[in-house]
Parts: C-alpha cells; structure tokens; sequence
C-alpha cells in the first residue's frame, strides 16, 4: 500500500479537517480590542466599571476615557460585542450583583448571625502591616498641598496630552534619572517633581537630594531622591510620563535623508452663513495631512467637515520625519481655547459640529509653528483674551 500523507490519514480515521481561516482584522482593530481587554480586566478585579474623578487614579480614569470613547463609536462596538461579558458597552453604569448595597448589621442579620463588640482575637488592631511599613521607609508623609491651584492646571493638561497620545507611560527604571518638572505614575497617583534641594551626600555615601513632589490629589511631600527612584522601581504600576517635546519637527526644505511624511493646512471658509462670515478673517480650520491638500478639501462643499462650503488655501508647511496625528492632537491642544463652537445641520437635516476650526489671527499660528520647530511649544498655549501665545505657568519649574 502506497503511504498515506497526514491528511490522509486523518480521513481514513474519520477525522475532519478544517483549514484556519487567516484574520482579517487590522492592526487598528487589534489595539481596539487590547485596550478593551484592559478594561474587562479592571472589571473583572474591581467588580463595576473605570470611573471618572480626581480621586480615582490614573489608569481607572484613562479606562474611563477610553470606555466612553468606545461607546460612542459604532464601529468599534461591533468588534468588541463578542467580548462584551459585563455589558460594558450597552448600559453607562452597569450594576454587579443584582443587588442593592446593604449595610453590615442588615447583612449580618439575614445571616442569623448576632452582632457583637467583642474584638476579634485573630485580627490584629493598631499594627502596621510590612507592606505599610515598606512604603513608609520609602515615601516622606504626605501633607495638603496649600498651593495646589498653582499646580492643577499642569495635572489638567498632563492627563489631557495623556488621552490625545500627546504624552507615552514608560516602565520606570531602576536607578533611571529624575529631573526637576518631570512627571511620574506613583500609587494610581500622578506625581510632579516641583522642586529639587542641592544635592548632599547620605549617609550610606552616595549622592542625594531633598525634593518637593507634589501629587494629583492635592498632597504633596519632601522626600529623598533616591526614596522615589526606590518607591517607583518597587511600584509595578510605577511610570514615567514622557516630555512632549520631540525636537524640531519640520522645516521649510527638506535635508538630505529626510522622508516628506505630510503638510500642515490652514483653511478658511467661503461660507456665507452669518455667523462664519462675521469673522472670516479670523475663524481657521487647521489640521494635518499626508496627501495633497486640493485632494483633500476638493468637495469641501459636500462635506460638514468643512462647514458645508469651499475653503481657501491660506498657509502650508512641509513636515518630515514625524508622526502625523501626534503634531495635530499638540495643535489642537494649543488652541483648544480657541475652538470654533457652532453646530450647522448636514444635507439631510442632522446637526454636526465641526471640529479643527479655530477663532486664531494667521500669523499667531505662523509663530505656532515655529515654536514647533524648536520644540518650545509644550511651553505655550493659546490665550483667547489676548489673541496671542502666552507660556503656560510652570509654577515651581
């Protein structure tokens, strides 16, 4: 008898044979449903769902973000239903359980258990565990931060640059350097290095510092350098968050080696509804893209996007070497200040609100743009009272 190939054999054995279709899903797709995993997995450990609000820490506030993010796109929702074991993405507070919260003494009564005063003798009271004891050697006591509005609004933008992949979270290095201004994730809490002692030597011989931290919920504390090299190291959560500055960006030519990657646009509208006309001159839609501009705005008219009316060409430049949708969420977050709040109604009647118009005068955003060139532009923002740039205050920096 002639042999058998695998297949072959199967067959004669009864065995079916099925030939594993290849996935047909995106790189985009596999990030969407990672960063759903993440948070079914938050649920699955904390039994409800990411929450908002200062006291929440870090990562439960971005999985919030991200969840709403989500559920307002119908796309991703389709993808990610399969997954959808808690309801996630059909309710906003889904409710674990099935039942209301009751009280100690009401549970402790449908248990025909009576409630006594009696201490526990198998409970310690009063007693530090070792792991309190760990973070007490390794982090000074916190205290209110009586300053902290000057601090906030540096917390408001981090976690905004956050949520617009402005700013990246690194795993913290052991030993790795810490630098006055810098940005951490310590304990679920965004932590600011407000300021640094001159440096001293401990006495285990090595070189120290006496720092200021302060923190996002309003504390803030005075330890040791190596205390908090120590503290974020141990913390499996513990991060660094990136600088936003990448360097110079762009320029008006390219250098041998250079890749064009795409063009920032600025647009202005030849739409006669009153409100738009008014202020024309001011009024700008800015935004970024890696083919040809006249490609882009060709059925302006058509297009909600662009207030339903042709657009003019006012100003480009060439960008190289860069991640496109970085620069345009550090754009729109200079100028969120300045956004354009109108709603118009599509062809078929729907309101839209368009976003990447602006209320900015052109030659702030040609000063915009060379800040971006020598990376200073993380230090600006857009203010509106004086239709021009002013640095953001970096209160203890």
């Amino acid at each position: 008898m002639d042999e058998m190939d695998d297949r072959e054999l199967l067959e004669a054995l009864g065995v079916s044979v099925e030939t594993k279709k290849p996935s047909l899903r995106s790189a985009q797709d596999g990030r969407v449903i990672a960063g759903f995993e993440d948070i079914v997995k938050f649920v699955d450990e904390h039994g409800r769902p990411p929450q908002h609000g200062e006291d929440r820490d870090i990562f439960e506030r971005l999985y919030a973000f991200r969840l709403d993010r989500i559920r307002n796109l119908p796309d991703c929702r389709a993808i990610l239903a399969p997954l959808d074991r808690h309801n996630l993405l059909a309710i906003s507070e889904p409710k674990f359980g099935g039942f209301a919260e009751e009280s100690d003494d009401a549970l402790l009564a449908k248990l025909s258990v009576e409630k006594t005063n009696e201490p526990d003798i198998t409970k310690l009271t009063h007693v530090k565990s070792r792991e309190e004891v760990r973070a007490a050697e390794n982090i000074a006591d916190r205290a209110p931060c009586r300053d902290f509005e000057r601090f906030k609004p540096l917390f408001e933008r981090v976690r905004a640059d956050l949520e617009a992949s402005v700013r990246e979270t690194r795993r913290f290095g052991e030993d790795a350097e810490i630098k006055q201004g810098e940005f951490f994730i310590l304990g679920g809490q965004i932590a600011y290095v407000a300021d640094m002692d001159d440096e001293f030597v401990a006495e285990y011989g090595r070189p120290d510092r006496r720092l200021r931290v302060i923190y996002d919920n309003g504390t803030e504390s005075d330890l040791l350098l190596r205390s908090l090299q120590r503290a974020l190291y141990k913390d499996e959560a513990g991060r660094r968050i990136t600088d936003p500055n990448a360097g110079p960006l762009f320029g008006g030519s390219a250098e041998e080696g250079d890749l064009e990657s795409g063009t920032i646009y600025v647009l202005r509208s030849k739409s006669e509804n009153p409100e738009i006309a008014a202020h024309r001159n001011l009024i700008h839609k800015i935004g970024v893209t890696g083919g040809k501009v006249e490609a882009r705005i060709a059925h302006a008219a058509l297009d909600p996007t662009y207030l339903l009316a042709d657009v003019e060409i006012v100003a480009t430049y060439k960008l190289f070497n860069i991640n496109r949708t970085r620069l345009e969420n550090i754009i729109h977050r200079v100028f969120s200040a300045a956004q354009l709040n109108l709603t118009i109604s599509d062809r078929f009647g729907n309101p839209v609100k368009p976003h990447e118009w602006f209320l900015v005068p052109l030659p702030v955003i040609d000063e915009a743009v060379e800040k971006i060139k020598d990376g200073s532009i993380i230090h600006f923002e857009y203010d509106p009272q004086m239709a021009s740039l002013k640095k953001i205050d970096a209160a203890a920096a």
